[in-house]
């Protein structure tokens, strides 16, 4: 069963997806930043695909991108890296990147380098659905990637029927309309969103992400989905672990946080 899959056969609330930048703070961080957090009691890895032009994502992410490519970061080198993923992280990888380097690599050979490595699923947020339909979905099913589509306060209800549709894996909910980046607190007209999917009684699990940053967010954001995502404010506190030189123990000790452990 693909791994994605099962967790949310397994785990049904309180499901937290951490995203950060391949390569960076430095370029041969991510496989210690993953084992960090499969230690620290994360549920799922959402590994950024440095691009030079991430639309979606606020100043903190497009930082952490520019400095991962300019340490060195590509695909080639991403794939290099989790070429020994599996033999001690367990946790589910989504690859989440921009269509253009997937494209540039080559659509086939990028997913049978994910089935090969242990990538379990992929987010493309600049991938159109009727293109996913008639050109990607075979090729994404026939190596095992489950695909995730974004929506937001602004997507209407056959949108949303749509996409629950030709989805597997999960709904990302965008929390607001706007790019990403840690806010403090969730407002009542994001619950109002939040309460208004969850009554559309949609088969695919939904995890909510931009501006979840804490226990606090985390908690609100799980009451109204299977989970929470977050994603610059852990950027921001791998800035700040590089610089004390203790990745690890700052990872762990933030996690417990956020769950409130």
């Amino acid at each position: 069963m693909n791994r994605i899959d099962k967790l949310f056969k397994d785990k049904k609330k309180d499901i937290l997806s951490i995203y950060f930048t391949a390569g960076f703070p430095e370029l041969e961080d991510t496989l210690p930043i993953m084992r960090a957090l499969e230690k620290a009691g994360a549920d799922i890895i959402e590994l950024g695909v440095p691009y030079s032009d991430p639309i979606a994502d606020g100043p903190t992410i497009q930082d952490s991108n520019t400095l991962a490519l300019q340490n060195g970061m590509s695909l080639n080198k991403l794939f290099e890296q989790l070429a020994k993923m599996r033999e001690d992280i367990s946790l589910p990888v989504i690859a989440m990147g921009y269509l253009n380097p997937v494209v540039q690599y080559g659509i086939e050979k990028f997913c049978k380098k994910c089935q090969e490595v242990g990538v379990d699923g992929l987010i493309i947020p600049d991938l159109p659905m009727k293109q996913y339909i008639s050109e990607y979905k075979d090729v994404f099913d026939a190596y095992g990637l489950r695909n995730t589509f974004l929506i937001s306060p602004q997507t209407s209800e056959d949108r949303i029927r749509e996409i629950d549709k030709h989805s597997d894996g999960f709904i990302y909910m965008v929390s607001s309309a706007s790019i990403t980046g840690a806010k403090s607190g969730i407002s009542q007209e994001q619950i109002t969103y939040f309460e208004r999917i969850q009554k559309m009684g949609l088969s695919n699990p939904r995890l909510i992400g931009f501006g979840i940053s804490d226990n606090e967010t985390f908690s609100t954001a799980a009451k109204y989905a299977h989970g929470a995502i977050i994603g610059s404010a852990f950027i921001n506190l791998l800035k700040k672990a590089k610089k004390e030189g203790e990745l690890s123990g700052v990872i762990t000790s933030y996690i417990k946080k956020v769950k409130g452990e």
